[in-house]
């Protein structure tokens, strides 16, 4: 029961205790928000885990979080197993997320890529990607950011090395999020 505790108070010291990571927060928050007003889309892109909350995201904007709103357009970029499976075959797993942004992505939508280590090929690939073609890019990160910090435009990375601790906050910002989006889109 100790280690439960204690793992609950260091997620809410996480949360509560890092002013970058608020900051960081709020920059992504407009990101969101000023692309689907503009028409835009959301793309988002993890891996394992990471992929469950890019597809927790994507349907809670498409759908709703909690009051009723007309749906957004977000895509989770790592739900569709013949898109991944075939681009994996063809041209190998780390292009899995960028042959969708080619595809998929236009000047103006959003990339958030989900790494909790924030060293994933596939992810770094998407982000170059989405940079060619004009998108925003938002990675939500744990351990330091990993190799796709310098890529992308604002950087959330969670103050931790525990897998665990940098994914139950993950899941926090994006329900939060999803609350920013719901009181900009009533």
């Amino acid at each position: 029961m100790t280690n439960t505790i204690y793992s609950l108070q260091e997620t809410l010291k996480i949360v509560t205790g890092d002013t970058e990571l608020h900051a960081s927060f709020d920059k992504a928050a407009t990101f969101f928000t000023d692309a689907l007003a503009r028409g835009n889309k959301i793309l988002i892109a993890g891996n394992g885990g990471s992929a469950a909350e890019a597809q927790h995201l994507a349907a809670e904007i498409v759908g709703r979080f909690v009051m009723e709103r007309s749906g957004y357009p977000a895509i989770s970029l790592s739900t569709d197993t013949s898109i991944l499976t075939a681009v994996g075959n063809d041209y190998g797993f780390d292009k899995i997320f960028s042959r969708q942004v080619d595809a998929l992505g236009s000047r103006g939508d959003v990339l958030l890529s989900i790494s909790t280590s924030g060293n994933s090929a596939n992810i770094e690939n998407a982000l170059r990607a989405a940079k060619e073609k004009g998108m925003c890019t938002v990675t939500l990160t744990g351990k330091g950011g990993g190799s796709i910090k310098g890529i992308s435009d604002v950087n959330v990375i969670i103050p931790s090395d525990i897998t665990a601790r940098i994914q139950e906050v993950h899941l926090i910002l994006i329900h939060a999020w999803c609350e920013i989006i719901d009181a900009n889109f009533k």
